[in-house]
């Protein structure tokens, strides 16, 4: 029996992983997407199960017991899991879907799911990606820097996904990451592409 294709990327802050994702959504429409729990509060603008699932530390913590995630991990006090349901459910209907995650989470899920197609989006060097940080304008000196550090240690573990994919050109990067997916996506249900404008 034919199972879905579960898509793990992974990125160093700066690298435009987002940007991909939301490009490639739009082009396949069908691709579900991993939606993780978190304990922290809905920030302005966040609608509960669209970013993340926002639980009470009690609803987490059971889940945990329960063996509901595929990782999970504590950040400044807070907690964020995947849950595994909605993947095995994806899998089991032949479906595709798309985890976004740092690299500590993704070799956790690949422990439990080593089927999983990885996928990790690289600047074109460090010196790039600090220019890409610093443009956005979002993050003090110091927050800079430990992003930097962090991408710095990250792109160590590039090798434990199946794809890499430098971000030099968006476009191109693009096209690279809507290949993987028609690629290992082949074979399953309701298969189907959006074209893209220009």
């Amino acid at each position: 029996m034919k199972q879905g294709v579960f898509f793990v990327v992974s990125a160093p802050s700066g690298a435009g992983k987002s940007t991909l994702i939301a490009k490639i959504r739009q082009m396949f429409p069908d691709i579900l997407y991993s939606v993780s729990c978190t304990t922290r509060s809905p920030r302005t603008g966040e609608t509960d199960g669209v970013e993340y699932h926002f639980l009470d530390h009690e609803t987490f913590e059971a889940m945990t017991a329960a063996d509901e995630f595929l990782e999970w991990k504590e950040v400044h006090g807070n907690r964020y899991g995947t849950p595994r349901l909605p993947v095995l459910r994806a899998l089991a209907e032949n479906r595709r879907m798309i985890l976004d995650i740092d690299v500590q989470g993704a070799a956790e899920v690949f422990k439990r799911l080593p089927q999983s197609v990885g996928i990790f989006i690289l600047a074109p060097s460090l010196e790039v990606l600090e220019q890409r940080l610093r443009k956005r304008g979002t993050d003090s000196e110091e927050v800079i820097r430990r992003r930097l550090a962090a991408a710095a240690g990250e792109i160590h573990f590039a090798d434990m996904f199946q794809h890499k994919i430098v971000n030099d050109d968006l476009g191109t990067a693009v096209e690279s990451l809507a290949e993987i997916m028609r690629r290992a996506g082949a074979s399953c249900a309701k298969d189907q592409e959006t074209p893209q404008a220009g």
